[in-house]
């Protein structure tokens, strides 16, 4: 179950291929929401309580360490907030909306006002709220409608209707002129300490409901904004007031009023005031110049291809586009009338400056909030100092009420201990009246999709030909031998290069616009994979793909190899615009790192057990962060040269039509001697040869088995990875089966309900070789770290039922069988090797996965293995004295960091195939 919180209502989606797990659901879906327990004991496990910081103390009594003893905040979304809340960009973002729009809340919670909530006053929120009365229901799919609605009635019938909660909330007034705030915020240890300044500024829409005007200032938005041409971000971002996009930048249309703010993060102190004095002006040449009916055309053609490319996920998608406004009085059937607003704007258009108009109605005066985050070298200390105020005078108030610190801190370790016997049934709890699908009903055979093989000059060229509705998609892979970690780990900056630098006879701006106009995009990136019969070999390489309408297939081509062998790195503006690409990465690096930390946490530790496992971390882990932020932070009297010129071996060698580079194409049956002669143009325009490198050696994998990284947060991230077997290996069936088990039935229970850990759990990885643990957003890392190394022996004691085999595997098959999209098709096979004939295989062998199995998997790759010193543990947060001379900390330099690279393999296309 999961639930989407969005600033004024929450959502509880679910979606199934399997019409009697479509009853189930609904049911189970509809009584959980309508119909909760809310028991206090929920409150105070999920909300906040306060209690000993080791949940086991109040079992030990007398006997407990006093480090361990200390009272603290609890409660799992109060540590996931804290977790939230160290995310600068997410804490910018939150603070700018807490002014422009007070009448709503935080919707996450702020941890500073959590700890005022009683349990009171969550039954009564609850109560009002969650209600038929203040309610929408919505469905998609090809079941029979009248169904749903005779269970939806029997669910709703049973309430009496209530005046429910439809007041809009609207944002402040800015008519009276501008208003201007400040707030203070933490600095970002891997940023330049004069380059710590965000700041932002935003005006009011029109009226949401008006959803023609609503769509024509969201393309004036992208017009103003999106690409390396646009005048915003040529006269902000590329004149050097600051490094990347603020996080509220950009128009919001969500709410009744509409919001479009644009806004700068990396900006110096004396700049401030020139981000706004340069919006204005950006605005008013934008209304003189008026606006480009090419890039007007550019977006369309994107809509066009959105609405044609055939998504697995489309009946989500339709929910989330009209959940916004369907809550703010907007018909969502005219939200779903595309084609009559896209008329309706064209219309418009043609009659002569119509979106001038919008532009000079909504943004050319001063009625605006400008909005500034300082940053304060004492913010971090302030927020623990406030909340040990806070927390003391909580335990004042206790203590009052009882008579004495000794009887409040016996009061609070009793609660302590009946949370925890509470949460001990609710893991032995009988579940047999909640309904269910069975492993039985899954079928044993599963075809895959149709592909064909062939060779286009000595390239061999996979095909999958299915409707598309008129879209071609191509994918290419090039692979290298003997590549050099210098070069490997640059390739992510190349990547990002040939995406703004040009090329001798094209401006950016002019290769995105004839992006737009004639493709739904094209990229290139980094690309890995281990070998499925041998997960300690790895193939490395580049990958690139496009897709365009069938007619625009050649235009598709030739962009792409304009964009990699063109590229021209020898302009008198490489380097600057190499810098800004780099500052724009390093900004934030330590929010994209708290957002996904147990990724990071994971791929430190894997890159200590496979070549494959060190490839990844080298291009999209911390030492990736680590080099971005050093050259982001090099002095400019030093220059980039040496980077530039690496960059220029890596394009001599990116992209060739030799032995080592393949292609797959998914089109219709009735484009395919088109799309064939098309390909081999395009491969006769490509060199024929890939410059051989020197034989590298393997380096040493690290032998260190903890490694910990300092970093500003509030909570800990953490992993514990151990090696495993190659995807054909029968054991890898039990090992997938073994990570749902442990993670539903003990890790979830002891991390989360218990120790405070927003999350935690096992995964495993089947094409990797990969058995693991991780915890995310954690308060509690000893307690955690001792968890996952007991959880091994802890399964292999477990006396498993066949319901707790049979939960599991429907776990595991609901990622197995989940819908993909055309695009995805035979995707598997091409970029791991893995085919059907293996998929099918695992597949027989997760169906009749035993308890045996399962104990002896977990017996010989986690108990045993960790026994000899095989398991590589990595945690990332605040360095303390348990970190102590047993682990190896390392460092990631005071400099600058990037969001995650473009990296195209087997884990991003289908990972449930594979096991991962």
């Amino acid at each position: 179950m999961n639930a989407f919180t969005a600033s004024d209502h929450t959502f509880y989606p679910f979606a199934t291929t399997n019409e009697q797990d479509f009853k189930n659901l609904m049911g189970v879906y509809l009584d959980a929401t309508l119909h909760p327990l809310l028991k206090q004991s929920d409150f105070t496990q999920e909300g906040w309580r306060i209690g000993p910081e080791n949940p086991k103390v109040a079992l030990a009594g007398e006997s407990a360490k006093p480090e361990d003893s200390k009272l603290v905040f609890k409660g799992v979304v109060y540590n996931e907030m804290k977790g939230q809340m160290s995310d600068a960009g997410y804490l910018y973002y939150i603070r700018f909306q807490d002014h422009i729009f007070p009448a709503i809340n935080n919707s996450g919670g702020d941890p500073q006002k959590m700890t005022d909530l009683t349990y009171e006053q969550l039954k009564k929120f609850h109560a009002e709220h969650y209600h038929p009365s203040n309610a929408k229901v919505f469905t998609y799919g090809d079941m029979p409608l009248a169904d749903h609605l005779v269970e939806v009635n029997a669910q709703l019938s049973a309430f009496e209707k209530i005046e429910g909660d439809f007041e809009i909330r609207r944002p402040v007034d800015l008519s009276g002129g501008p208003q201007n705030v400040t707030v203070a915020g933490p600095i970002d240890p891997l940023v330049p300490l004069d380059m710590q300044y965000k700041t932002s500024t935003s005006w009011l829409m029109g009226d949401t409901t008006n959803i023609l005007e609503n769509f024509s200032v969201g393309l004036l938005s992208n017009l103003l904004m999106d690409g390396y041409g646009s005048p915003l971000y040529r006269n902000l971002i590329e004149a050097g007031l600051g490094t990347e996009w603020s996080p509220n930048s950009g128009f919001d249309g969500s709410g009744r009023v509409g919001i479009f703010s644009i806004g700068l993060t990396g900006v110096k102190e004396a700049d401030v005031p020139k981000v706004k004095e340069t919006i204005h002006k950006t605005f008013q040449e934008a209304y003189e110049n008026g606006f480009d009916q090419s890039k007007i055309e550019g977006y369309l053609h994107q809509l066009e291809l959105g609405l044609k490319h055939k998504t697995a996920k489309f009946g989500m998608s339709l929910m989330q586009r009209i959940k916004p406004g369907w809550f703010e009085g907007v018909d969502p059937f005219e939200a779903l009338a595309w084609n009559d607003t896209i008329n309706a704007f064209q219309a418009e258009l043609a009659k002569g400056g119509y979106l001038e108009g919008l532009l000079k109605k909504y943004l050319l005066n001063d009625d605006t909030l400008t909005f500034t985050m300082t940053p304060s070298a004492t913010y971090a200390d302030e927020l623990v100092s406030e909340e040990a105020t806070r927390l003391a005078t909580k335990i004042e108030e206790v203590t009052k009420k009882l008579g004495g610190e000794a009887e409040a801190r016996a009061q609070l370790e009793k609660r302590e201990l009946e949370l925890l016997e509470e949460q001990g049934k609710s893991n032995t709890q009988d579940l047999s009246c909640l309904p269910t699908v069975y492993v039985k009903d899954i079928p044993r055979q599963k075809d895959g999709a149709t592909l064909r093989d062939s060779k286009v000059d000595k390239v061999n060229v996979q095909w999958r030909e299915a409707p598309t509705n008129g879209l071609t998609y191509f994918r290419a892979v090039n692979t290298f031998e003997n590549l050099p970690d210098e070069l490997r780990e640059l390739i992510p900056l190349f990547t990002d290069s040939i995406m703004r630098l040009g090329t001798p006879d094209m401006s950016m701006e002019q290769l995105e616009d004839l992006m737009k106009l004639k493709t739904g995009g094209v990229s290139a990136g980094y690309y890995s994979t281990p070998s499925p019969f041998d997960f300690k070999s790895s193939t490395e390489g580049m990958s690139f793909s496009g897709t365009a309408l069938d007619r625009n297939v050649p235009d598709m081509f030739n962009i792409l190899r304009m964009l990699v062998l063109e590229t021209d790195f020898d302009s008198i503006e490489t380097q600057s615009r190499i810098r800004q690409l780099l500052q724009g990465s390093a900004d934030g690096a330590v929010n994209s790192i708290a957002s996904s930390g147990h990724v990071f946490a994971r791929t430190a530790a894997e890159a200590n057990i496979t070549d494959y496992g060190r490839l990844r971390e080298q291009v999209g882990g911390l030492s990736q962060v680590k080099l971005v932020t050093s050259l982001a932070s090099r002095p400019e009297s030093e220059g980039l040269a040496d980077v530039v010129e690496k960059l220029k071996a890596i394009q001599k060698f990116a992209l060739s039509s030799s032995s080592t580079f393949r292609t797959a194409i998914t089109c219709g049956s009735e484009s395919v001697s088109e799309n064939e002669a098309y390909l081999q143009k395009f491969l006769s325009t490509l060199p024929s040869s890939t410059p051989s490198s020197p034989k590298v050696p393997a380096p040493n994998l690290s032998r260190n088995s903890k490694t910990f990284f300092p970093l500003p947060y509030q909570v800990y991230y953490g992993a514990l990875a151990l090696p495993t077997v190659s995807y054909t290996s029968s054991a890898g069936a039990p090992l997938q089966i073994l990570s749902q088990l442990l993670t539903h039935k003990h890790l979830h229970h002891e991390i989360r309900e218990k120790g405070g850990a927003y999350g935690g759990g096992a995964y495993s990885k089947g094409i990797n070789g990969i058995f693991g643990f991780y915890s995310y957003r954690d308060p509690n890392p000893q307690n955690t770290m001792s968890i996952m190394r007991n959880a091994g022996q802890w399964a292999v004691e477990k006396q498993w039922t066949p319901r707790d085999l049979e939960e599991a595997k429907l776990s595991v098959f609901q990622s197995v069988d989940a819908p993909e999209s055309v695009s995805s098709e035979g995707m598997t096979r091409f970029l791991s090797g893995v085919t059907d004939e293996m998929l099918q295989t695992r597949r027989e062998q997760l169906l009749d996965v035993t308890t045996e199995q399962v104990r002896e998997v977990a017996q010989k790759y986690v108990v045993d293995a960790l026994e000899k010193g095989e398991g590589k543990m990595v945690f990332l947060g605040e360095k303390k004295p348990w970190v102590d001379a047993n682990w190896e900390v390392k460092e990631l330099g005071m400099a600058t960091a990037p969001a995650e690279p473009e990296i195209l393999d087997e884990e991003d296309v289908k990972d449930a195939a594979l096991g991962s």
